[in-house]
């Protein structure tokens, strides 16, 4: 047998080592895939139905455009349940990327590691207050502001508006006000985690207290609330009072025929909670590379700009443009209520159960 050369086995062991290093990654390379990254025709992109509802034949064209490579949406119901799914099939995930995570249940989504890390080189376009996920495993892609929102016509200056939430207590408002479950609801879970940041942990349970003694109202989602029971705008109810979104006077305005001059409806920015919602690459795609260029192209100031007026929330490009209706009949709250998402986690379930037995026992 022929002895081959020390120079030749060393050559050998290199060639395997690659072999092991692209087959596996690096030693302590938390961020090397664990599946083949592989182009995609289609990326599955998993969301919540409203943005779904919102979406058209247009949205993602330009993404296809520029890349070749397709997008599919699947819808997982609200929020919560979106992200229950991504959780539940994170092992064999039933999308490339996900949308529409916020911070009311980001923690979750983190706790479960259900993203791969993806620093998008747009993020220097969006402000540092909406990046919450220091190792970018989440990328933000638009905020909202869930506002009280009033019907104009049903106060006067004999009986202005409430001015913010304290207010809401006073019998002058009673039977005015309808809210959403925070069990079921996410603007509902907002108003609440609003409430516990300005009262405290010992002071909100007695101001919940102090609004069901007024009267108080509590529907299952935003939709029932806004179009059932809400007398403004394009609500069919008796309550000028609603827990809605600071860009809803906007939506009033715009999808009113004729279009009025001023919008019926107005937002007080007392107690507002800023939302943030995010997208991140689903560990386990085949797909990584493609993934994170749809995530990317969610940050383009060409996307960002058709968020206002699809979803009626704001873009986190900070180089987007709004269109005019945001710009003259939305009112912008100066310092909206936020929370660390890691007090959400710990808190969420305890703050319900509590609400729930003060509320609706």
């Amino acid at each position: 047998m022929a002895r081959w050369s020390s120079t030749i086995w060393a050559a050998i062991w290199a060639a395997l080592a690659g072999l092991l290093v692209v087959a596996c990654g690096s030693p302590g390379d938390d961020s090397a895939p664990t599946v083949p990254d592989r182009p995609a025709e289609t990326l599955t992109l998993l969301t919540h139905d409203s943005f779904a509802q919102g979406a058209t034949e247009e949205t993602f064209a330009p993404f296809t455009a520029d890349t070749g490579v397709s997008v599919e949406i699947v819808t997982g119901g609200d929020a919560g349940a979106m992200v229950n799914q991504a959780i539940l099939t994170k092992d064999n995930p039933v999308a490339d990327v996900l949308f529409g995570v916020d911070d009311t249940f980001l923690s979750r989504a983190l706790d479960e590691q259900i993203f791969l890390p993806h620093r998008s080189p747009l993020l220097e376009a969006v402000p540092a207050e909406l990046q919450l996920d220091p190792e970018h495993r989440v990328t933000p892609i638009d905020f909202g502001d869930v506002c009280l929102n009033y019907d104009v016509a049903a106060f006067s200056p004999e009986l202005p508006p409430p001015a913010g939430l304290t207010e809401l207590a006073d019998p002058r408002y009673a039977g005015m006000l309808v809210v959403e479950n925070p069990a079921t609801s996410s603007p509902g879970l907002a108003f609440l985690l609003a409430t516990i940041a300005r009262f405290g942990e010992e002071g909100w349970q007695d101001y919940w207290r102090d609004l069901v003694a007024n009267d108080l109202k509590v529907v299952a989602g935003w939709d029932e609330a806004y179009y059932g029971d809400f007398s403004g705008g394009a609500g069919s109810g008796d309550r000028p009072l609603v827990v809605s979104y600071a860009s809803s006077p906007p939506a009033e305005v715009i999808f009113s025929d004729p279009r009025p001059a001023e919008a019926p409806t107005a937002v007080i920015t007392d107690g507002c909670y800023r939302q943030v919602e995010f997208a991140g690459i689903l560990a386990g795609t085949e797909h990584r590379t493609d993934a994170a260029r749809l995530v990317d192209f969610l940050l383009t100031r060409e996307f960002q700009e058709t968020i206002p007026l699809s979803w009626f929330v704001f873009p986190a490009n900070s180089e987007a443009s709004l269109p005019s209706e945001f710009i003259e009949f939305t009112a912008r709250p100066v310092d909206p209520v936020t929370m660390d998402p890691d007090r959400i986690a710990e808190g969420r379930e305890g703050w319900i159960r509590e609400w729930t037995e003060i509320v609706l026992p």
